[in-house]
């Protein structure tokens, strides 16, 4: 294979001159630029990242822990992570935790065992040996979509990008309770989440706002999953006296919901009115057309690598935890006859 010296010598220049134009770290004359690249074409050189490696102790490579990546949610922040790593020149390696602590825990050690930069991670409900091995080995780490309690004492701290989940759910609340209902569910995510607790906050303070209280027969966990979405909305349906509308928390939970419905041959919104956490490509296809919050789900994953490759370039700066605004998408599914397809602004209410 050609070398880095055949390239130099095709070129006419040092073997120096080589790297900076590789690496971009002097700056080079444009003509001289241009016959470095001219040579690394005819040549077909490839760098040799392991041996660049060893040099820099650098891979170039970021490891991203993300479970249920057939979730359309975290494909969307899997695409944002991609894009946001190739633009500055990084791989991505990828694991599925499968939202276990000790698989998570294992996932993560073997991506650091290649070498990673730095991680970019969805920790699970519980994610305390996640945590404390990525402190032991002071790893360079963001979490993205769930959030980690900081511990309060001297660890490191890690930064973190996610949505705002509980001020976008009392808007679905708020809004279902100006249409009328008055028991308003919710099929909520895992427990130990930190999106299942904001979602759960958001809800409660929704049912204030409107002057209603709280009744905890109405919330059910749906597990993050279509088959646990479908358990609790059965839940729901059949209490002695049940829900009129219904909040689910995330997408594929609103699936699992709209399958239970449709077993006791009830349809959204004549039977039961639906605002669903998530939206997808495919919300608006379904008879009604589902309204929805929107996360900025490739937001999200570009945020998580600027925020990593930040921390990469000043290791003891202080972190961060950066909070994205979701949308409101207004569709049918809610009740209502009709609307724009997307409000121009995303309905907040504040949640202390």
């Amino acid at each position: 294979m050609p070398t880095m010296a055949d390239v130099a010598r095709s070129a006419g220049v040092s073997v120096a001159t080589v790297s900076h134009v590789l690496n971009e770290t002097r700056p080079v004359l444009a003509h001289t630029r241009q016959a470095v690249l001219d040579a690394i074409d005819e040549l077909g050189y490839t760098p040799n990242t392991l041996a660049r490696s060893l040099v820099t102790s650098r891979t170039r490579s970021i490891g991203l822990a993300v479970s249920a990546i057939s979730n359309p949610y975290f494909t969307e922040i899997l695409q944002g992570v991609e894009a946001g790593a190739l633009e500055h020149g990084y791989g991505l390696l990828l694991a599925d935790p499968h939202d276990d602590p000790v698989h998570e825990r294992k996932a993560v050690q073997l991506l650091h065992e290649r070498r990673v930069d730095g991680m970019i991670v969805a920790p699970s409900a519980d994610p305390r040996e996640l945590v404390s091995y990525l402190r032991r080995h002071d790893v360079p780490t963001v979490f993205l979509d769930r959030v980690v309690d900081s511990p309060g004492d001297d660890s490191p701290r890690f930064d973190q990008v996610c949505a705002d989940s509980a001020a976008p759910t009392a808007d679905l609340v708020t809004h279902l309770a100006g249409l009328g209902h008055r028991r308003i569910a919710l099929v909520a995510g895992r427990p130990g989440l930190s999106t299942t607790r904001e979602r759960i906050h958001g809800y409660r303070y929704g049912l204030a706002a409107a002057g209603f209280p709280y009744d905890e027969r109405l919330v059910v966990h749906g597990d993050s999953e279509s088959i646990g979405g479908q358990r609790a909305t059965a839940t729901l349906l059949s209490l002695p006296l049940p829900p009129t509308a219904l909040v689910t928390a995330n997408n594929v939970m609103t699936l699992g919901a709209l399958r239970a419905l449709s077993e006791r041959g009830l349809s959204v919104p004549d039977d039961m009115a639906l605002c669903c956490f998530d939206d997808f490509d495919w919300a608006d296809l379904f008879t009604p057309r589902l309204t929805a919050v929107a996360q900025p789900g490739k937001e999200i994953g570009a945020q998580a690598v600027r925020l990593l490759l930040e921390r990469l370039a000043v290791p003891d700066r202080p972190a961060r935890t950066v909070r994205l605004a979701c949308t409101f998408v207004h569709r049918t599914s809610c009740g209502c006859p009709g609307g724009p397809e997307r409000s121009a602004e995303p309905e907040r209410g504040i949640v202390p």
